[in-house]
């Protein structure tokens, strides 16, 4: 789905994707070790793009908190935020605002397997946009009002993870994993 909207002189511009993954077999022990070309940490980082500043964790957290907003306004339980799934997150959306990777959920299974936690289910959302003064929100925003999306938001996962990246051309990437563990 894409959205542009006239956002004074500029143009701001929301792609959105999402990803289901239904582990196969009883259990899916994810016990694998993450590929040795990912660095062992992530570290959060403040990203000048075009003419906008972000701050990356500042905007993995607004996505976490609206999400979860979200889950209790429907009767849903909150979500609980996973260091390990935050770390994968974050280096799909880094790979993704590299260049690395495309647009998509491609590795997403090798992201969820990378996890030293044992999961039944998992799906994953992704977005990028440009010039939007919130980021975050704006995703937010596309995936309630995507019927696959908003399927992941409202599925029964109790983890998550969320990561956020920018690129020098202003192109801010975002990717929210989900997780139903036992």
């Amino acid at each position: 789905m894409l959205r542009q909207t006239a956002f004074g002189i500029a143009l701001s511009t929301l792609v959105l994707a999402s990803g289901l993954m239904t582990a196969p077999g009883p259990g899916n022990p994810s016990q694998k070790k993450a590929d040795s070309h990912q660095p062992s940490s992530i570290p959060s980082s403040q990203v000048a793009t075009t003419n906008l500043t972000f701050e990356t964790t500042t905007l993995e957290k607004s996505v976490f908190v609206q999400i979860n907003q979200y889950r209790i306004s429907q009767g849903l339980p909150k979500l609980t935020i996973n260091a390990n799934i935050t770390r994968q997150a974050r280096i799909h959306s880094l790979d993704m605002a590299k260049g690395k990777v495309p647009f998509s959920h491609q590795g997403f299974e090798g992201r969820v397997k990378a996890m030293p936690l044992i999961y039944d289910s998992a799906a994953e959302n992704v977005a990028f946009n440009l010039g939007y003064s919130n980021p975050a929100s704006q995703a937010v925003i596309g995936w309630l009002r995507s019927p696959g999306h908003l399927k992941n938001i409202r599925g029964k996962y109790n983890l998550t993870g969320i990561g956020v990246a920018a690129n020098q051309e202003g192109k801010v990437y975002l990717t929210q994993i989900f997780l139903h563990t036992r």
